[in-house]
């Protein structure tokens, strides 16, 4: 059986949310909650966490984490991603886990694993679920994704996609969830590619693989893990795992 790394790429820098990735939630850092969740997937070999910021990288060793430091240089995640999976010659597949999602379903990862392990011939594979409320899919926050009769992406976009031309058609918009399953040797060559024409209109970097001809297989899920790009959503995300944890504290003392 192939070897797995789980990559969770984590910057200080980011535009909207400075420091994110340390944001406490729930007394813990955003980051850590992240961790702890993909480390209760069972089919990831290693866990490293990638980031080119020292206060990251400190915080992360302390509560016992894998830490590679990167280059402070890299555009994107996948960037950050390729350059350690470029060390890891003994594992095949790569799975690069968005580091401000901090109720990642630990149950994805190991599916994408399994799909990636079953088919030796495909390159790359991410994940979709239903809008919840179809009015969502009008944000250009939320990215969209089409299938063809495979579940295989046929288009990403920010824009609401299919567009339905008459009132009565009925249609669903699916939204995607930024974790990718990766052959190590395609994110090596993924990175070498030049941005893409469509990925430069959509500011998407998944479809500069779309437009290199890469199959990608899309899973579906009842529903996602939201993520964290302000401070407005670290409060609501706050709540909502407080929330969580006094109803999980309930049934326990119930069941006592």
């Amino acid at each position: 059986m192939t070897k797995i790394v789980g990559i969770i790429p984590a910057r200080w820098g980011s535009t909207r949310f400075p420091g994110k990735a340390l944001h406490p939630l729930a007394r813990k850092p955003l980051l850590r909650h992240v961790w702890e969740r993909c480390r209760r997937a069972k089919k990831l070999d290693r866990l490293i966490i990638a980031t080119d910021d020292f206060r990251i990288a400190e915080a992360a060793f302390a509560w016992g984490a894998e830490v590679a430091m990167t280059s402070p240089n890299h555009a994107s995640g996948t960037d950050r991603a390729a350059e350690v999976a470029a060390k890891l010659k003994p594992f095949a597949h790569v799975i690069n886990i968005q580091g401000d999602e901090p109720l990642i379903d630990p149950k994805l990862i190991d599916r994408l694993v399994r799909e990636l392990q079953r088919d030796r011939k495909l390159e790359m594979i991410t994940a979709a679920h239903p809008f919840a409320d179809p009015r969502e899919a009008e944000s250009p926050h939320q990215v969209k994704v089409v299938l063809n009769q495979k579940g295989e992406a046929l288009y990403f976009s920010r824009a609401t996609i299919p567009f339905v031309r008459e009132a009565s058609t009925r249609s669903q918009y699916f939204r995607h969830q930024g974790i990718y399953g990766y052959q190590r040797d395609l994110l090596l060559r993924f990175v070498r590619w030049k941005t893409s024409p469509l990925e430069r209109a959509e500011s998407l970097e998944q479809l500069r693989a779309l437009e290199n001809g890469v199959r990608i297989r899309v899973v579906m899920t009842g529903s996602g893990s939201p993520g964290v790009d302000t401070p407005e959503d670290a409060r609501m995300m706050e709540r909502l795992m407080l929330s969580a944890g006094r109803r999980t504290s309930g049934r326990k003392r119930s069941r006592a």
